[in-house]
């Protein structure tokens, strides 16, 4: 069986019922696998499994390129609008860092998105086109990386897939800072800034772009909230002028 094979079926496994790995050989006896695959369930154990992905590890950006690419040109997907955004998965247990790969996204403390700062996390990115909302671009980054740092790299990855094709990266508050907005003006690339979307007692607010250290004003007309601790923004919400 090759690592193809068992990748094929762990494939099958995430569209149709996911599983942990140690799970993925009962899986396989209850979704028919041998009948579709070909493959007899008891290969498919956690240890198997886990060599298939440690030899892939190293291609997976490459992998998730070429795949994505095909997509594109196979079923005409519109890639005229992506959406990028990352999320953060809490792990437990030690893992001491040194006893993780260098050569991959290093398991650590970070900024959780489910608040657990008890544990280690590791964090994804992923941008889907709105076209349907099909993954086309994913990218794992260590618990410490900073989510503002990740954008320029995720445009260029987008920017290669895309090849000559236009496309509008959409984004949240992470795209803005000095260093993303002056990569948008690079060849190549383009920055459209809109006006916030207006909430219930709300002022719609222009994106402001400025080198000076910025204002912070509240969303409620006349409000001001302050930064978040440790931030040093270089971009903000202005309150339009009257």
């Amino acid at each position: 069986m090759t690592h193809g094979q068992v990748i094929e079926a762990l494939v099958a496994n995430r569209l149709t019922s996911p599983a942990p790995l140690v799970r993925v050989e009962d899986w396989a006896r209850c979704w028919a696998v041998e009948e579709v695959f070909g493959i007899e369930p008891a290969l498919l154990n956690d240890d198997r499994l886990a060599r298939a992905l440690d030899a892939i590890a190293p291609h997976l950006e490459h992998i998730a390129g070429t795949v994505g690419a095909r997509a594109i040109g196979e079923f005409g997907i519109d890639v005229a609008r992506m959406h990028w955004d990352m999320t953060s998965m809490s792990v437990h247990g030690a893992f001491p860092v040194e006893g993780q790969d260098e050569d991959f996204p290093v398991i650590g403390y970070g900024h959780p998105k489910d608040r657990r700062f008890d544990l280690k996390q590791v964090q994804a990115g992923l941008a889907v086109s709105a076209d349907g909302g099909i993954p086309l671009h994913a990218r794992v980054f260590g618990g410490g990386a900073a989510e503002v740092s990740q954008v320029v790299g995720a445009m260029k990855g987008l920017r290669a897939m895309a090849g000559e094709r236009d496309f509008l990266m959409v984004a949240d508050s992470k795209l803005v800072s000095y260093s993303n907005v002056r990569a948008c003006w690079q060849p190549g690339f383009s920055s459209s800034p809109r006006p916030r979307p207006c909430r219930s007692r709300t002022r719609s607010m222009p994106l402001s772009i400025s080198r000076r250290p910025p204002l912070w004003t509240g969303h409620r007309t006349g409000g001001r909230a302050s930064p978040p601790s440790g931030a040093r923004p270089t971009a903000c919400w202005r309150t339009p002028t009257p």
